[in-house]
């Protein structure tokens, strides 16, 4: 007999839809068809879709900061908001801080996760500290022990590399097969910009906004771009913010380049406007992310990207620091400049709701396509499929019911982070995922997490489907 059945399911993955139910045994699915079976429980679908639970590939917790700073979601409350938003893995980051090794990086991130995550997790690391060391022996060791995907940075005055050392850790990605996500923006522009502008006085959280132009964001993708071709590696472009960046992505796709790109809900609900606040004020520093929001045309250029497959992934960034806190975003300093405001915002729970309202409740996307993008690439980019990003037989029972006619306003009051705002406050969307299930086991049900802090578990990864023969060029699902 199944563990659990699902009935009456519209079943929709990222290349089909189709009615059928669905039987799971022992945390995975072990039959879809007319009738399973005999089940012990009975999940009655009608009126709902069944699609793969959400895979964030994006996401910041518990993660160490300046003096001074700490990060509003540690991965308990991190893990139990992405439930609530029927996310069932996510890849947050561990943070290399100069001088540390690898494996000290990885052991102590492991051991703040340990017991405390509601879905399942997988860790991407940071590299800022790319000695011969860590080239040289622990970041092959740490990718064949299955971390098979890194982060380097272009700016931030702690995590920036300069070009040689891009190319040195681009030379290592394409030896070992591992996938670098790179955070493109111009690191010299921004400074220059953001003295120009304290120095004329502009210092309130808009103007964050301008000391982080598209232009440096453009600069700095082409560039990575240009090292990615010189060492012959597959990269990934995160958090692209507008055209400026996502035209060079386009140029070097045309050009033949395996390369992918991620956009944020930021980046389709948010403009630089919201970065003004009330009058100018500080409550737009509940808005400060990097890259930051830009305009009405640059939202317009993201769904032309996320529909005609220049993106391939769609993940939250979700990076929060507390509003009121003088440990987040108030800290000492803050409201005398946009410099010193913590850059981030809370997402995890509201990434799906906000692109399945805006893509799928708006005509502007798919199903097949939001599923694609939330999550069947996202598990092919990080080497988890198609144990997870899929429903088909022998896959994690990872699943996510959705009530596609649903309305609700997005309020802090119904969200479960440990942030104390969310920056989409009011923002009203149609659809919204009803049950949450991890490896079949009802996690969320009804906008109650009822899952405990040690459902989840980590996910060992394989190598990325970038490098598999004959992988696309124009993107994983392209």
């Amino acid at each position: 007999m199944l563990d659990t059945a699902i009935r009456n399911a519209t079943i929709i993955t990222a290349g089909d839809r189709f009615t059928a139910q669905i039987g799971i045994r022992d945390g995975r699915i072990t039959a879809i068809a007319e009738d399973v079976g005999p089940a012990v429980e009975q999940i009655d679908a009608t009126g709902l879709w069944v699609m793969p639970g959400g895979i964030d590939a994006h996401v910041h917790l518990e993660q160490p900061q300046g003096p001074g700073i700490v990060m509003a979601d540690g991965f308990e409350s991190g893990t139990r908001s992405a439930a609530a938003g029927g996310t069932t893995t996510v890849m947050p980051f561990a943070l290399q801080q100069k001088g540390q090794s690898l494996r000290e990086v990885v052991d102590a991130y492991h051991a703040a996760a340990r017991g405390k995550c509601h879905v399942d997790c997988s860790f991407h690391i940071i590299i800022t500290d790319p000695t011969p060391q860590v080239l040289g022996q622990e970041l092959p060791a740490l990718v064949k022990a299955g971390y098979s995907s890194f982060k380097v940075f272009m700016t931030y005055d702690d995590l920036v590399l300069n070009d040689a050392e891009l190319l040195e850790v681009f030379d290592v990605a394409r030896r070992e097969k591992a996938m670098v996500m790179v955070h493109a923006e111009g690191h010299d522009a921004i400074r220059y910009m953001t003295r120009r502008l304290e120095d004329a006085g502009r210092t309130a959280p808009y103007y964050h906004a301008a000391s982080h132009p598209e232009i440096a964001e453009r600069e700095a993708t082409h560039r990575a771009l240009s090292h990615a071709e010189l060492t012959d590696v597959p990269i990934t472009i995160v958090h692209v913010s507008g055209r400026e960046a996502m035209e060079q992505i386009q140029w070097a796709k045309r050009r033949g380049r395996k390369l992918y790109a991620e956009t944020c809900p930021q980046y389709i609900v948010l403009t630089r406007d919201h970065l003004k606040g009330l009058n100018m004020d500080f409550e737009g520093a509940k808005y400060v992310c990097s890259p930051p929001p830009r305009d009405l045309a640059s939202q317009q250029a993201i769904w032309e990207g996320l529909r005609d497959g220049t993106f391939d992934i769609f993940s939250s960034d979700h990076c929060p620091f507390r509003f009121e806190d003088p440990q987040g975003k108030s800290v000492e300093g803050a409201r005398t400049s946009f410099r010193w405001v913590p850059n981030g915002i809370p997402g995890v729970e509201t990434r799906l709701p906000i692109l399945f309202s805006e893509g799928i409740a708006k005509g502007r996307i798919s199903a097949e396509r939001f599923v694609a993008l939330t999550a069947t690439n996202p598990a092919r980019l990080f080497g988890i499929y198609p144990r997870k990003g899929t429903i088909a037989i022998g896959s994690d029972a990872d699943l996510v019911l959705w009530d596609p006619a649903r309305k609700v306003t997005i309020s802090q009051s119904l969200l479960h982070h440990d942030c104390d705002y969310t920056p989409y406050e009011g923002l009203e969307v149609t659809g919204w995922p009803a049950r949450t299930i991890l490896r079949g086991r009802t996690i969320m049900a009804a906008g109650k997490v009822t899952g405990a802090p040690t459902d989840g578990a980590y996910v060992d990864r394989g190598f990325s489907e970038a490098f598999d023969q004959g992988a696309g060029d124009q993107g994983i699902d392209g």
